[in-house]
């Protein structure tokens, strides 16, 4: 078994025993500047070091689902640079078109009960199939709506189902946010839907917002590590940034909203699982195609630019090593190595 994903077991089953559910929470944002200076954060909040590399795919390769004899399966139409998650999953990336996907946690995630003969996919799979397949927001809503499998949440050693929703967004600045709540698929598209954290669902989130700004502004805002609250700030916040159309200011500002909606490294709440320290943050910019990684125990941001990878039929899979405490600084575009691509979590369905 990877040494990664034994780790998140290891951990899951401590929490189960301890009585107390391990912290998951994340936000994200997307920041809409001039000139097409388009830039999504997102922080991964979690209980423990979930040993994250980012992994380069290339155009054409072969795809499945991972569950079994009904997976769906693809080729994919674009090359991608994607977050790991336990080596088992990608929840965070941007493909060659500047289309980026965001995985977050969200408990009240239902994803029903798969109907007779449609294909389906694991949740691991969920953020990459939209990368290999879609060039645009609007291109995947299409697709998406038209519900072309069924996703299926692999059961986690505490007993629990992995549970998520996605976010994904262009470089025109359009956005959407995508989740199954009560079996039913709901899509949120807009280029208003610029925040995402975690519980409530999406739109008990919209309204907590519009409260806050009824309220509150800047004289009143909640200042706690609750995803709600979260929300709040982040909204806010790029409410009130300056439009830069300079790639380095619109990124230190994006990346001042991202850290502000952080939580200390080794935070958690027991019995409030959308609580947990920040462990990793990245900044995307699309109009570049450059993801930059931060994580909270390197005093470094390092970049990769889509650019500078092949990406083409035929490249091999390459892999920067970030896990174990490995650093970078700077582009680090040319320290990807040839590598295996990880395994995806394999959904059973019941």
């Amino acid at each position: 078994m990877n040494t990664r994903r034994l780790l998140g077991i290891v951990v899951g089953v401590a929490c189960c025993v301890a009585g107390r559910t391990p912290g998951r929470a994340c936000t994200r944002c997307l920041y809409d500047g001039p000139d097409g200076r388009v830039l999504v954060a997102r922080s991964m909040d979690w209980e423990e070091d979930p040993g994250t590399n980012l992994y380069a795919f290339p155009r054409g390769m072969a795809r499945d689902g991972a569950c079994g004899e009904r997976s769906l399966a693809w080729t994919s139409r674009y090359g991608s640079v994607v977050c790991s998650f336990y080596e088992v999953a990608a929840v965070d990336g941007m493909n060659e078109k500047g289309l980026v996907a965001n995985t977050l946690y969200l408990v009240e995630s239902d994803y029903g009960r798969p109907a007779p003969g449609r294909p389906l996919i694991s949740i691991s799979a969920w953020a990459q199939y939209v990368l290999d397949n879609h060039a645009t927001v609007a291109e995947a809503v299409e697709a998406l709506r038209a519900e072309p499998f069924a996703i299926v949440a692999p059961v986690l050693p505490n007993g629990v189902p992995a549970q998520g929703h996605l976010a994904i967004a262009d470089p025109s600045g359009d956005s959407a946010i995508i989740e199954y709540v009560g079996g039913k698929l709901t899509i949120h598209h807009g280029r208003d839907y610029r925040v995402m954290t975690n519980s409530p669902t999406f739109d008990k989130q919209l309204a907590l917002d519009e409260y806050w700004k009824e309220i509150g502004g800047d004289a009143m805002l909640p200042g706690t590590s609750r995803a709600a609250d979260r929300f709040v700030r982040t909204s806010y916040y790029l409410d009130a940034l300056p439009k830069e159309a300079d790639a380095g200011k619109a990124l230190a500002s994006l990346f001042g909203v991202i850290r502000g909606a952080s939580v200390p490294l080794g935070i958690s709440t027991p019995g409030r699982p959308n609580i947990a320290g920040t462990v990793w943050r990245t900044v995307h910019d699309l109009k570049d195609r450059r993801i930059y990684f931060d994580s909270a125990t390197s005093p470094t941001v390092c970049w990769a630019s889509l650019d500078a990878i092949d990406l083409a039929p035929g490249a091999p899979t390459r892999k920067l090593t970030l896990a174990g405490g490995r650093t970078h600084s700077g582009d680090a575009s040319a320290a990807f190595e040839p590598a295996s691509p990880f395994p995806l979590l394999p959904g059973k369905p019941e």
